[in-house]
């Protein structure tokens, strides 16, 4: 039976791929480390936390004794690899969580898997590290990494040390590199969620600038099914951009979620714009559509309209999140175990 090591499966995207990977791949097992930062959560692993096939560690990815401790005794082939900080205004404010967790990390985790012989890794990266793209054109796999925020330098050094891993020790590693995601579970501080629960609470609704800023968007289990594809069947070395197809700019995306809810767009507030905002990022997908048989299958008007529901029938999970109770979770759910936290 193939076990695999998920990091940062309690997060966003992570938890969606755990959840798919429990609901359709029976032969698999799945570690799941998460060092629980702020926006990793255990209520997103709710009906798979303690099912036989999945196991959770919390553990800092960036802690090299603390995770070898951790992983002591079990074993795994393969790697996919979610860890990672990731909202841009955070790593504005400060950069040092995301060089720690994003570079360090990725490094710890990359020496690891070398002395356990993975037969996989794969890391999942941002269109973000392409930077910034005019009036037209496509990000492809080709394009040359100009990271413009923290958050995305620090990605893109993860994608070189990755890089570098397999040119130097032939390291059987694969790198995606997504567009923007939203679905279930994404932390209410990303553009989506945000606008809906301040939609849903009658709040205002902060947007950036003019608004304007493009941005592909791709439902999170779009994405989740391509990297399974990249993980099954990718060439080892190479990268596979996973886009949606779905060009939207921030402003046409706030309004639709306003009609769906029937909130007035006076809820609109416009601020000050991000530094350094990148104006727009669009994927070329044409290398995993080509090679792997993956394309997007979600259009945006259906995936928004079932985000929002979700979001709506979730109230409570979104509002516990909001509240900063959710934090509480994992003492209580763990409190009765030893053992199942490395520090």
């Amino acid at each position: 039976m193939t076990s695999i090591l998920v990091t940062g499966g309690a997060g966003f995207i992570g938890s969606n791929y755990v959840r798919g990977l429990a609901a359709s791949r029976p032969e698999l097992t799945v570690v799941n480390v998460d060092a629980l930062t702020y926006s990793g959560n255990l209520e997103n692993l709710a009906g798979v936390l303690d099912t036989p096939r999945h196991r959770f560690i919390r553990a800092d990815i960036a802690d090299a004794q603390a995770l070898e401790r951790a992983l002591a005794g079990i074993e795994f082939d393969q790697v996919v690899h979610f860890a990672a900080e990731s909202h841009v205004d955070r790593s504005i404010e400060d950069a040092g969580a995301f060089l720690r967790t994003n570079v360090l990390g990725t490094q710890v985790l990359i020496d690891l898997a070398r002395r356990r012989g993975v037969k996989r890794f794969v890391h999942v990266s941002t269109d973000e590290v392409y930077g910034a793209l005019g009036a037209t054109g496509l990000f492809s796999e080709s394009t040359p990494l100009a990271p413009n925020s923290p958050y995305a330098a620090s990605k893109a050094a993860s994608d070189l040390l990755v890089r570098a891993a397999i040119h130097t020790h032939g390291f059987p590693a694969l790198i995606t590199r997504c567009s923007n995601n939203y679905g279930p579970y994404q932390f209410p501080e990303k553009l989506i969620p945000l606008m809906v629960s301040n939609a849903l609470e009658g709040k205002p609704l902060p947007v950036y600038g003019d608004g304007m800023q493009v941005r592909d968007w791709i439902h999170v289990d779009d994405h989740c099914a391509g990297i399974e594809c990249v993980r099954e069947r990718g060439r080892i070395g190479e990268v596979y951009n996973l886009g949606g197809g779905n060009e939207r700019a921030n402003i046409e995306v706030v309004r639709g979620i306003l009609a769906a809810t029937g909130k007035p767009e006076s809820l609109i507030k416009y601020v000050a714009d991000r530094p350094g905002h990148d104006r727009r990022y669009a994927i070329d997908a044409s290398k995993a559509k080509a090679e792997l048989g993956w394309s997007p299958t979600v259009g945006f008007e259906e995936g928004l309209r079932r985000t929002l529901a979700w979001y709506v029938d979730n109230r409570e999970w979104w509002s516990r999140i909001k509240s900063g109770v959710y934090r509480d979770y994992y003492a209580r759910h763990y409190a009765h175990r030893v053992g199942e936290e490395a520090s």
